[in-house]
């Protein structure tokens, strides 16, 4: 058998999240930009002889059962493998928030895919584990593929933007004690928004090509930060008290280039020029997080999703 393997998940921001329209199969069309960033999962894989597949985490409020990703993705690769003795024990050291719009669950079954794919040497390729990711999540394909990623369709669709070469920094916060449901923030905004919505592939590719013009994206610049537009903030922070403090408290923060919400929430985030700069704000405003029940990460952008962890 296979020596166990170790596979790194990092969670995800959104730097741009527009919500296009309705698609015929009644999900939302969406033209995104999603960052990699180093707040990572640690998800551990080992083969078993029983043909069994089962999941232990080290936060006990994480379901492990059939409904959780990693569960789902290794069924599911076993299932299309079509060697149905195959069996592991898995892991997970959970670190990413859970139910904060940083596609935590999503990068953890990612892992699971990436991992399994390895340890059962199934051989599949990135197209391949990507195509398998799809059919269980609308992000679980960026969170294999990584780096800085167009995002179109339900976000499925990948177009890879030029790698980070800027040291941003990201400062990112969120109460743990609040959740956002995701079909409820989108329930919102089509309830808000829906005179807004675009009709018709046509218009939606006229946004998507606007987008992949975008002289921000280009390569990513200290100089021209990335606007940060997040059509479901709009929705969310109005309803969410722990989302406009989680703003305001970022937008106060000197030094700072751009500030907004990551996915459907609740989790904030600011940008700054390097790691170091939104350290210092950090520590500078420890006291004023904790005194508003935030958790705050510093991270840095990643050029790279899921991988096997040296």
């Amino acid at each position: 058998m296979m020596a166990p393997v170790c596979i790194s998940a990092p969670a995800k921001i959104n730097l741009h999240l527009e919500v296009l329209g309705l698609r015929d199969d009644g999900f939302h069309e969406l033209a995104m930009v999603m960052q990699s960033i180093d707040l990572t999962d640690e998800l551990e894989c080992e083969n078993t002889a029983d043909g069994m597949l089962s999941l232990s985490c080290n936060q006990s409020g994480l379901s492990c059962g059939d409904d959780n990703l990693i569960m789902r993705a290794a069924r599911l690769l076993r299932e299309r493998s079509g060697f149905g003795e195959l069996g592991a024990r898995m892991h997970l050291n959970k670190r990413i928030p859970i139910g904060a719009g940083l596609a935590g669950g999503s990068s953890d079954g990612a892992a699971a895919l990436v991992g399994l794919n390895t340890l059962w040497g199934l051989g599949l390729g990135a197209s391949q584990l990507e195509s398998l990711a799809a059919d269980l999540g609308s992000d679980m394909p960026f969170c294999i593929a990584g780096g800085t990623q167009l995002c179109f369709g339900r976000g499925e669709r990948l177009e890879v933007l030029p790698e980070v070469s800027v040291p941003m920094g990201v400062l990112l916060v969120k109460d743990p004690s609040i959740s956002v449901s995701t079909p409820w923030a989108y329930a919102e905004c089509k309830r808000e928004r829906f005179h807004h919505y675009l009709v018709g592939e046509s218009a939606f590719e006229q946004r998507r090509e606007a987008l992949r013009t975008s002289a921000w994206l280009r390569p990513l610049q200290i100089e021209a930060p990335p606007p940060l537009r997040n059509d479901l903030q709009a929705v969310v922070a109005p309803q969410n008290s722990s989302v406009r403090k989680a703003l305001e408290l970022l937008e106060s923060l000197p030094g700072h280039l751009r500030v907004g919400m990551s996915g459907s929430g609740p989790s904030c985030f600011a940008l700054f020029p390097d790691f170091t700069t939104a350290e210092q704000a950090s520590q500078r405003s420890a006291e004023l997080f904790e005194a508003e029940g935030l958790h705050a990460w510093c991270c840095s952008l990643l050029p790279h999703g899921v991988k096997l962890a040296a």
